[in-house]
C-alpha cells in the first residue's frame, strides 16, 4: 500500500472544496418560460391561427396594445393600429368594428384583458397573440428600426 506525505495529504484534502466550490460556480441552465395560467375569456391564439387570420387581410384588424418601446424591442406583426391598454377605452373609435380584432402584446396576457373590454363593447374579437410565443411557435414577426434623432438646431 502507497502512503503519503502528509504535505501532500493536506493539500489533498484542501483541494476538495476548491473544486466543489468550482462545480457549484457553474452558471445555471437556462429554464424555459412558463406561461401564467390563461384568466381570460378572450381565446388564446397559436401560430396556425393566426397565420390564418393574417391570410385575410381585408377582415381582419391587428391591434396591438404595447408600449411603443416593446413594439421596436419585441417586433410586432406587418400592419397594425397601436393602442397602448392604459389609453384602449378612450380611443375605442378608432378601431372598425366591421373586422375581427387580433389583439396583440408580448405574451398575450395584456392582449387577452384589451380583448374581453372589446368584446364588452360590442367588437368581433378572433382572439389575443403574444408576439413572443408566436416566435416560440416558429413564427416571424417584423422588427422595427426607430428612426434616427432629430437634428438638434
Amino acid at each position: 500500500m502507497r502512503k503519503f506525505s502528509p504535505l501532500l495529504s493536506m493539500l489533498l484534502a484542501l483541494s476538495a472544496p476548491i473544486a466543489f466550490a468550482q462545480e457549484a460556480a457553474a452558471p445555471a441552465a437556462k429554464t424555459p418560460y412558463v406561461a401564467p395560467p390563461w384568466t381570460y375569456k378572450t381565446k388564446q391564439l397559436n401560430k396556425a391561427q393566426i397565420d390564418a387570420l393574417l391570410a385575410k387581410p381585408g377582415k381582419v384588424v391587428v391591434l396591438d396594445v404595447r408600449r411603443p418601446d416593446e413594439l421596436i424591442s419585441k417586433g410586432s406583426f406587418p400592419a397594425f393600429l397601436n393602442i397602448q391598454i392604459k389609453d384602449l377605452e378612450n380611443n375605442l373609435d378608432y378601431i372598425p368594428k366591421n373586422r375581427l380584432i387580433i389583439t396583440v402584446s408580448n405574451r398575450a396576457h395584456r392582449a387577452g384583458a384589451a380583448g374581453d373590454l372589446l368584446t364588452t363593447k360590442g367588437f368581433k374579437v378572433a382572439g389575443a397573440a403574444g408576439t413572443l410565443d408566436y416566435e416560440d411557435q416558429g413564427g416571424i414577426v417584423a422588427h422595427i428600426t426607430p428612426p434616427p434623432p432629430a437634428p438638434s438646431k
